[in-house]
């Protein structure tokens, strides 16, 4: 009746059904009992950031492409033959497997950037990589569980790894801890201690070093007296054995739009035997030849076969993937506690930081953050536009973080993890909510300039705005249902969907009670 009078209408009050009734009598009783609703939504916010800490952290998703990089890694100092026969090994499982479409492999390098976001490896003799290409999703999963017990089984000496496609940046290990320092001994020794630790938790495998292991090595010792009177110079000597065990170019064959280079270098066996290497004839400037082991001498060692630096120092960084469903986020936080016996180890100088996936993660959560500050000023200078007050304007913004408890719940709920992608899900869910704050607070604010008291304007505005909010919730909501399967946009969709349901419900009920509480409206009665 209320309603129909203000538009001058004998019409009947179409907020005057049963389930009208019901919104309004729930509405008045949060707007009595202000101080209980208040509290207890705080107290929900409070446990959603308390329980946010079980929900899974993630960057990225692995990606939903059908292909598999199959990584192998032979011993440092391999040469391209071996690599080859193993190859051809891997070739002979892979031909006939089930769920197969084809594959294509790579000796001494790895593939050509065919995916934007795909870990390029560097070029070696000992390295080999596989790009397989299953038939469908359901048929990489089985390949790629058989290809991890397999390559265990069947090569036992090498480092395999079988890995999906990533998305977002590429980060290559999801595991990763640095050590960092100016001696090179003193860098590795520390760096096996925190491979040790790693080792120890059981979600971990392929634990390794970047550096890997120190390579065989011949150095070679010149007696330059015996050389200078022999006429054989240091350089004559560098060129003839680079000439004689990698070989010149001394021209190309042409094949089709390919040129490859043709090399003159010594036999199979100068090359490969190092017992001949002592007994190779080197040319001497007057025009005979004398034997390498008359103007030096062979010593045998080890060396680092590659030094990675950071900062200008070396590097080592300890890798490792993650063996069954565990996130990144979640292992580090396992790990780290195990290494504090190896941090209080560490010299003045040496520094053991966390790389990987986490690392990524923080570095695109800081770029984000960094946005904030204008994102803020941006969002309550159009509220203050918009609503004309100071007061208003701040109630509105405090209602944005409540889509938290939404969030928290049904992450947990689906068991969906919180990343990148979540994170910026999250976000734009606080502008749906200053959305719904913002029409609702407006609509009190014109009843009452129409002359209806401030205690039945807030029950009167939520009862009105009750279907335009619900049905725009329950759009987007309904928008996100397909979204909520997808691997890459799934944990955003689910997100905006626990947020948004669970910011409506706090828009039309904890808003009501806050808006009484916050111009302390008094009750006036019927």
């Amino acid at each position: 009746k209320r309603h129909a009078a203000r538009h001058g209408s004998d019409a009947p009050d179409p907020y005057a059904t049963p389930f009208y009734k019901r919104v309004r009598a729930l509405v008045g009783w949060c707007v009595r009992r202000r101080k209980t609703v208040i509290v207890a939504t705080v107290g929900l916010f409070v446990l959603s950031v308390v329980m946010f800490k079980f929900v899974p952290q993630q960057f990225f998703p692995a990606s939903g492409r059908l292909e598999l990089m199959i990584d192998l890694k032979l011993a440092e100092g391999a040469s391209l033959t071996n690599t080859a026969e193993q190859v051809k090994r891997l070739e002979q499982m892979l031909k006939d497997h089930q769920g197969i479409d084809n594959y294509v492999a790579y000796v001494g390098t790895g593939s050509p950037r065919f995916y934007l976001p795909l870990d390029q490896q560097l070029p070696a003799p000992s390295f080999a990589q596989f790009v397989v290409l299953a038939r469908s999703i359901e048929d990489r999963e089985a390949i790629r569980g058989w290809l991890v017990s397999s390559l265990n089984e069947q090569f036992p000496t090498l480092r395999s790894r079988v890995t999906r496609l990533e998305n977002g940046p590429p980060v290559g290990y999801p595991v990763q801890f640095r050590v960092t320092g100016e001696h090179i001994e003193v860098v590795r020794a520390l760096a096996r201690k925190v491979q040790d630790k790693v080792r120890e938790n059981p979600h971990v495998a392929n634990v390794h070093l970047d550096w890997e292991e120190p390579s065989k090595v011949v150095h070679l010792n010149i007696d330059q007296d015996r050389a200078r009177a022999l006429g054989v110079t240091t350089a004559d000597l560098s060129a003839f054995l680079r000439n004689s065990l990698t070989g010149s170019s001394v021209s190309q064959f042409r094949d089709d739009d390919e040129l490859i280079d043709i090399l003159l270098r010594g036999t199979r066996n100068e090359r490969e035997q190092l017992g001949a290497l002592s007994s190779l004839a080197i040319p001497t400037q007057n025009g005979t030849s004398v034997a390498l082991s008359q103007v030096a001498t062979l010593d045998y060692g080890f060396e680092e076969g590659v030094i990675w630096h950071r900062n200008r120092l070396p590097s080592v960084t300890v890798r490792a993937d993650i063996y069954g469903k565990e996130q990144p986020a979640t292992l580090v936080k396992q790990i780290l506690p195990t290494l504090d016996s190896v941090r209080a180890e560490l010299p003045d100088g040496y520094l053991l930081e966390v790389g990987g996936t986490v690392e990524d993660s923080a570095r695109g959560q800081n770029s984000v953050n960094a946005g904030m500050p204008l994102f803020i000023v941006v969002v309550l200078t159009l509220l203050m536009i918009q609503l004309r007050s100071f007061s208003r304007m701040l109630m509105v913004f405090i209602t944005a973080p409540l889509g938290l408890i939404g969030v928290t719940l049904f992450l947990l709920i689906f068991n969906q993890p919180f990343g990148f992608v979540a994170m910026l899900g999250t976000i734009a869910l606080s502008g749906m909510i200053m959305r719904n704050s913002v029409i609702l607070v407006d609509q009190i604010e014109q009843d009452i300039t129409a002359g209806l008291d401030q205690w039945h304007a807030i029950i009167e505005a939520t009862v009105r705005r009750f279907r335009p909010i619900v049905l725009t919730a329950l759009a987007a909501v309904l928008a996100m249902i397909p979204l909520s399967r997808s691997l890459f946009f799934g944990p955003m969709a689910v997100a905006i969907m626990g947020g948004l349901i669970v910011a409506t419900a706090l828009t039309l009920l904890f808003l009501p009670a806050l808006y009484a509480a916050w111009f302390r409206v008094k009750r006036v009665d019927e």
